[in-house]
Parts: C-alpha cells; structure tokens; sequence
C-alpha cells in the first residue's frame, strides 16, 4: 500500500496523461496500475472514439495491459489509480480481476460506481472488495473534466 503522497504523484501523472485523450476527443481520463511495491506496470487513457470501442475506458485499457505484461488476469498485488470514479463496467472489471485497491480523483455524480451512484467496489454481495480511497487530487481532476465539456458546450 502507498502513502497519501504517493497517491497524489501517481494522480498528478494520470491527469497530465488524461491530457492526451483530449486529442482524440476522448473524455479526458486515464489510469495507472502499480505493482505491490507501487511501480507502474500499466497505464491507459480513454479511446472509445479513437477505437470506436465503447469499452475503451480508461480502467479497462490499463487492466488489460498490466494482464499482458504480468501473463496473469488476477491483478491481486496491484493498485489502480485513476481520475475518475470508475463507473459499473469498470467497477466489474476492477472486482473480476481482484485489484485489492482503487485510488481515484474526480467523484462521477452521473455514472460512479464506487460511492456515488452506486458502490459496486465495496458492495458486499460480490466475490471481492475493494478498498476505494477517494478524492485524491480532486481538484486537478475535477477541472480536467469541467475545461474539456466546457469547451464542447
């Protein structure tokens, strides 16, 4: 497990990736998977328009990633940090491949699936839990996100 420093690194890092989805009109968001001793192993932004893939979110890219670099779906030692609340699809995702924990900036008032809308992470009727650390870097995230729909108004 990190320290709240680390964390806020790891999110200022994710933000300035989620920066780059901008480019291909993608809502700005992107993860961070650590190893146990909180090295990146894997990292994805979103591109559900780059791929036309509505699965394409952020979470997902990453997992999906940090499974073929450790040749193992059950990400059991790992941490993922991302700017967003995950939401349902991801929280399923995270849960299925048993990421002991979620750290995340932005809460998804619309969509979230890890406290605000519903809590998929830690909902006790599910095979895993998830320790879900909230809020880190709140503020960067939640700007990212306002600027890029701002513009698109």
């Amino acid at each position: 497990m990190g320290t709240p420093e680390q964390y806020e690194n790891w999110m200022r890092v994710a933000a300035s990736d989620a920066r780059l989805a901008i480019a291909t009109g993608d809502v700005p968001v992107a993860a961070i998977l650590l190893d146990g001793e909180g090295r990146p192993i894997a990292a994805g932004r979103n591109e559900r328009e780059k791929y036309d893939d509505p699965t394409a979110h952020a979470e997902i890219v990453a997992i999906r990633a940090a499974a073929a670099v450790t040749g193992d779906w059950r990400l059991s030692d790992t941490t993922l940090i991302v700017t967003l609340e995950p939401c349902a699809m991801c929280a399923g995702a995270i849960v299925n491949a048993r990421i002991p924990r979620v750290v995340f900036g932005a809460w998804d008032e619309k969509a979230g699936a890890a406290g605000s809308v519903n809590d998929l992470l830690r909902d006790r009727r599910m095979n895993h839990r998830v320790e879900v650390i909230a809020g880190v870097e709140a503020d960067v995230c939640s700007a990212l996100l306002r600027e890029f729909f701002e513009a698109r108004r």
